[in-house]
């Protein structure tokens, strides 16, 4: 079965600003890497639908997408930027390309859990795991694997699904969505004291936390995921897993401190994927979070996908 791949050219239009470091460069980026690694003739490509806001509001609240959207209208009208907070700005291709971000997460579920694709990745933009119920925060507008999450439960009926985030950031907004929905088994690790500064002490007992000090490198990295995550995802048998990847704990990207490398990203998804094939039939979707040096990135989403296709 053929590993999918999300992904719209509006994705691109999103853009916060000349220096910012989610800038649609890392979009082309992995695009070129995975052209020159050939795993491209791997994979089964698709462009992304936009999400409803019927979607959306599983995840956030009517009165936040509402809020946003409005927002978005009258920068389209203005044809200017505007700031929402000092990290996240919303231009007038924004809106288009969340709907495509949030929708791909959507579209890549269904296509996975019809057994057209065994899994999925999201190559998409802006990123979505610092997106609270009712807040922008971090470059993040919608939670898109809160959203497929709850698509997943929610329209097909799921008991059980894993949340696995392996972004340099605590994915503090997914947090926030799930904490005590016994459905969803979220693990993570993140580089602590770090922005948002937060996750240290869970929300609820349905996460696996697991703070890590500036400049730990990959080797710690795994041994912290068999003692932690492995056996609390064996316990929890989840039926699909979704993944917030994020590739900015690797050594060369400078919003973080800590020392994975390729070899890193692909050990953690070969571990993944052996738990999705025991578990929920190879189910997985993973979606682009954060990862910033963009030679890194595209080397480190390309270690990723060649896991999930298995090439």
């Amino acid at each position: 079965m053929s590993t999918a791949f999300f992904s719209h050219a509006e994705c691109r239009l999103h853009d916060m600003g000349a220096g910012h470091p989610e800038c649609p460069q890392r979009l082309d980026a992995i695009g070129d890497q995975l052209r020159a690694s050939g795993i491209d003739m791997a994979l089964d490509f698709h462009d992304a639908p936009e999400a409803t806001l019927e979607q959306l509001e599983r995840a956030h609240t009517a009165g936040y997408v509402m809020q946003l959207q409005e927002t978005m209208r009258q920068v389209r009208e203005a044809g200017e930027p505007k700031a929402l907070d000092p990290d996240t700005v919303v231009g007038p291709g924004t809106w288009g390309a969340a709907l495509r971000a949030a929708g791909a997460a959507v579209a890549a579920t269904d296509r996975v859990l019809s057994g057209q694709a065994e899994n999925a990745f999201c190559a998409v933009r802006p990123p979505g795991h610092h997106a609270t119920r009712d807040e922008t925060m971090g470059f993040c507008f919608f939670n898109n694997v809160a959203v497929a999450a709850r698509h997943a439960l929610d329209v097909h009926g799921l008991q059980r699904v894993a949340i696995i985030d392996f972004d340099v950031h605590h994915g503090n907004g997914t947090e926030d969505i799930i904490a005590g929905d016994e459905r969803v088994l979220m693990c993570s690790y993140f580089q602590h004291p770090l922005y948002p500064y937060s996750g240290a002490v869970p929300k609820g007992t349905n996460m696996v936390n697991v703070p890590v000090a500036p400049y730990t490198r990959g080797p710690e990295i795994r041994q912290t995921i068999e003692q932690s995550w492995l056996p609390a995802l064996e316990a929890f048998r989840p039926q699909m897993i979704f993944i917030s990847a994020g590739f900015d704990a690797h050594r060369e990207d400078d919003l973080g401190q800590l020392g994975l490398v390729e070899d890193d990203y692909a050990w953690i998804t070969t571990q993944l994927k052996a738990v999705a094939d025991r578990h929920a039939q190879g189910r997985i979707v993973s979606c682009l979070e954060g990862g910033y040096a963009l030679s890194a990135l595209a080397r480190s989403v390309v270690a990723h996908v060649r896991v999930l296709a298995g090439v």
